[in-house]
């Protein structure tokens, strides 16, 4: 089957932030915090499949779906950006998606405290109780998702998302970059970090960028948390079946 890997350009390195009044010091090896991952309920749409004409059919459910919830959403503009196409990961409320965070890496300024950074915006994202879950693993070698530091970007950037999708658009696995510092050397404190990680978190989920700047997933983040909107946006992608609408 193939698979198309896929570029998301995260949060861009002039992220509203407070940096670190004070270092941290290193711990050379830090624990990696468990990531919540109880099941939930929920239902979502059938995959299409089979033959055209029940293809066709969900697609209009779909359509349908999205359309009588897409208020208090940006929906529209991720179909606007993928040409009326949704990608996610298949629902997996008991089986949850292995993650897998570099520990101590030997870059300056680089803090203990980012893994846990991490670990919580992983568990922001799981509170929203969709039909996917996350873990932290220890081991990369068994992770789908590798999450993983960089001094900085070359770009105006603080963070980078890629994703591999099958055929029908499913998200099969994904890699998280996060930068260290912003690209004029700035280091990112905690929060910042923390608000980096939900910004990548949400292209790993599946969501693009919104216009709207009062959004975890604007392109220049402004916010330290998920917004009732990012919720009720990732709800309704995870509501239908990933693949094109038309």
């Amino acid at each position: 089957m193939k698979r198309i890997s896929i570029p998301f350009i995260g949060v861009v390195a002039g992220v509203l932030a407070m940096t670190a009044t004070r270092p941290t010091t290193v711990r050379r090896w830090t624990a990696i915090p468990t990531v919540r991952s109880e099941s939930a309920g929920g239902t979502v749409l059938p995959a299409f499949r089979g033959s055209r004409r029940d293809d066709d059919e969900t697609r209009q459910i779909a359509k349908a779906r999205l359309r009588d919830g897409e208020a208090g959403t940006y929906i529209p503009e991720i179909l606007l950006e993928r040409d009326s196409a949704l990608a996610r990961w298949h629902d997996r409320p008991l089986v949850p998606v292995t993650v897998w965070v570099q520990s101590a890496p030997a870059l300056d300024d680089w803090n203990g405290d980012y893994v846990e950074s991490v670990a919580s915006a992983f568990r922001a994202w799981d509170a929203v109780e969709l039909p996917i879950r996350f873990k932290v693993v220890p081991d990369s070698a068994a992770a789908e998702v590798h999450v993983t530091w960089i001094d900085r970007f070359d770009a105006p950037i603080s963070g980078r998302t890629r994703w591999s999708r099958d055929d029908s658009w499913w998200i099969v696995n994904a890699s998280i970059v996060l930068a260290v510092h912003h690209q004029q050397g700035e280091v990112l404190d905690r929060m910042a970090m923390k608000a980096m990680a939900l910004h990548e978190v949400g292209h790993l989920l599946g969501l693009d960028h919104t216009t709207d700047p009062g959004m975890i997933m604007a392109p220049r983040v402004r916010v330290r948390d998920l917004t009732d909107k990012d919720k009720a946006t990732i709800r309704l992608l995870y509501s239908v079946p990933a693949g094109p609408l038309r």
